[in-house]
């Protein structure tokens, strides 16, 4: 089955104090896309959100603006009015069990107790959609996680997602026409693999 991505949603939570914060990473992609895209993410009330439409890709972009935990309500809106289905859609998102520098996509499967995952789930009632998954890194401890995500990377932290934001774009030709083992291939690497080794 050859399915066609039509909506990109990246999570996090709106505000300046949380734009520089680990939680949203997910933003941050949308926001570099929608550059590379050459399109603008502007709010748009009945979507609770932030979106924009690159008509070229026929691709939708979306930013919820409901908060971490309400993510579902902003992203079943939108795929209401606009008739797309779950398996169309890739959610990026930062994850915890991945360290800063690697990331991986993948279709389906558990939710990692990611709360805007979760609440995205509940809205659809699947998980049977894309999910780029951003590492961050975890603090090595569960009760430092709240704390830990909702403050800003350390320097070494931030390059390392930043060398995977900037890999994610370079796989967004295969991500926009479907050809998700191709983005796969260059996506799941880890970026020792990717880097040029030292002269």
């Amino acid at each position: 089955m050859h399915t066609q991505l039509r909506l990109v949603v990246g999570l996090g939570n709106p505000g300046a104090e949380y734009a520089e914060t680990r939680h949203n990473a997910g933003f941050w992609f949308c926001e570099r896309l929608a550059r590379e895209l050459g399109v603008n993410l502007s709010r748009e009330s009945r979507f609770h959100g932030s979106t924009a439409h690159a008509r070229d890709a026929n691709m939708r972009l979306l930013t919820p603006a409901t908060f971490m935990n309400h993510s579902g309500q902003s992203v079943q809106a939108l795929m209401h009015f606009h008739r797309i289905a779950p398996a169309e859609m890739l959610v990026v998102h930062d994850e915890l069990d991945l360290p800063p520098g690697q990331m991986r996509l993948k279709f389906g499967g558990g939710l990692g107790g990611h709360n805007g995952l979760k609440d995205i789930t509940a809205h659809l009632g699947t998980q049977d959609y894309w999910r780029l998954r951003l590492g961050i890194g975890h603090p090595g401890d569960r009760s430092e996680v709240v704390n830990y995500v909702l403050k800003p990377p350390r320097k070494e932290e931030q390059g390392g997602i930043n060398a995977c934001l900037d890999r994610a774009l370079l796989a967004w030709p295969e991500l926009a026409h479907g050809e998700f083992n191709a983005a796969m291939q260059k996506i799941n690497a880890k970026l020792t693999e990717v880097l040029p080794k030292n002269p």
